[in-house]
């Protein structure tokens, strides 16, 4: 059969049927730990997979860039593995080990041979349980002037590197949560204390804050005795309080730009939206992808085909847990201002708000969503962090369910409808040119 008709065969199969049905057993510890069991037999690997429900949205003014902080300081030892015996230690054994944070959370993974599933749980338990009694001050400081060069490499010194963080702090008053990057600020980040650092890890880093997947080929009666012997001595933390916020929202248009050492000039649209549990959220996601989701979308297809003024086209919809934005990104061509751009845009999103998209588009772009999400379900690990995200933000690991339910009822007039109520005049307009070329920004 020829590979493409196999394909859409497959995602038929899938979409009209129960097969995309990721079993597991979910279940809570009595300190507050929630565990979640997928059995995969298919390669003799397993995942262990930790979020902890803390990103930088859970951090303070003044105080920035904590999360992601200790994204490196877990690595660093705890109380019964040496310094930097956690990788090794994973990596001898032929397994992955790593990291991420973000806004809304902060995971933690080991993808191992079934054989060392215990080795790291009990990494896992250690650094969750008994971190601070091998904290120091040398460690602190070492992982600090890292997460500085991690910052120059990533944001200071890469091209279009402080779009986000431009475009947040435009979006977002300073007290918001999702005003400043993830990463921090150099000051914030250089005035951290050792007490500052173990309060943080006391309140976010306690069982009653986490969930864990464990994923891929096991025992499941010997895994729950593994995880009652690891993790059930390891205290409760105090509740952690959800954080409350009033929705950010925009009385008139922003526009700013910034020269930097680029060589073509790059326009950032963004507006707020809604957060990852909105209803709107589906409709907004498959109107971004109409609009500037790949090389079939039109803006991809106005400004980089048809008038050949744009390089790049990408643009998304960021349903985050507080508030959502859309944004997308053009790089012009050479010697093409980005008012010119900012026009084309104007023009194509005036299309989409007085006429509905087409059957076709909506079905294609349900069909790339689709199809992303199922092939993002092909290893363990991908599999651990899916049930994960909905766990924490839906409270229900198999809600990716009912989310494909919502993605699927969509109709071309839900997406017209969120096209004209969030993609209105007042907005961030965000200019990067090349130095000594500021004619060039969106006028």
């Amino acid at each position: 059969m020829n590979k493409l008709i196999l394909f859409f065969v497959v995602i038929f199969s899938i979409s009209k049927s129960d097969d995309l049905n990721l079993k597991y057993e979910k279940y809570t510890l009595p300190n507050g730990l929630q565990v979640i069991l997928h059995q995969d037999n298919s390669v003799p690997l397993v995942a262990v997979n930790i979020w902890y429900h803390v990103g930088s949205a859970r951090e303070k003014v003044g105080r920035t860039g904590f999360a992601h902080l200790f994204e490196h300081m877990l690595f660093q030892g705890s109380q019964n593995v040496g310094d930097d015996e956690h990788f090794r230690l994973v990596e001898d054994a032929g397994g992955d080990i790593n990291g991420s944070t973000n806004n809304d959370r902060t995971n933690y993974y080991e993808v191992m041979p079934s054989q060392f599933l215990e080795m790291a749980l009990w990494l896992e338990a250690d650094r969750m349980g008994f971190l601070l009694p091998s904290m120091t001050q040398a460690k602190l400081d070492n992982q600090r002037d890292v997460v500085k060069n991690e910052r120059r490499q990533r944001v200071d010194n890469q091209p279009y590197g402080r779009v986000m963080e431009k475009v947040s702090d435009l979006l977002y008053e300073k007290e918001h949560t999702y005003n400043w990057p993830v990463i921090g600020s150099m000051a914030d980040l250089s005035s951290a204390s050792m007490d500052d650092i173990k309060e943080f890890f006391k309140l976010y880093y306690a069982p009653n804050n986490a969930s864990m997947v464990i994923s891929g080929d096991f025992n499941l009666k010997q895994t729950k005795e593994w995880i009652s012997k690891y993790f059930s001595t390891i205290k409760k933390g105090v509740p952690v309080s959800d954080v409350v916020i009033n929705q950010a929202t925009l009385n008139s248009p922003k526009r700013d730009m910034m020269e930097d050492r680029v060589n073509l000039p790059m326009l950032a649209l963004a507006w707020h939206t809604t957060p990852l549990l909105g209803k709107d959220d589906p409709a907004l996601t498959i109107l971004s992808n109409i609009l500037a989701g790949g090389k079939n979308s039109r803006l991809y297809k106005t400004l980089v085909y048809d008038k050949q003024i744009a390089q790049s086209v990408s643009g998304f919809e960021y349903g985050r847990e507080i508030s959502g934005i859309f944004m997308m990104n053009i790089t012009a061509k050479p010697g093409v201002t980005l008012t010119e751009i900012e026009k084309v845009v104007n023009d194509e999103i005036s299309k989409l708000q007085s006429e509905k998209p087409t059957e076709r588009e909506l079905n294609r772009s349900k069909n790339s969503l689709k199809s992303g999400f199922i092939y993002g379900l092909q290893s363990v690990l991908s599999k651990a962090d899916q049930l994960n995200e909905y766990n924490t933000f839906w409270s229900n690991p198999g809600a990716y369910k009912d989310d494909l339910a919502r993605l699927e009822k969509v109709t071309t007039s839900d997406v017209q409808e969120v096209a004209k109520k969030y993609l209105g005049a007042n907005r961030v307009i965000f200019s990067v040119v090349p130095i000594g070329k500021k004619e060039l920004a969106a006028q």
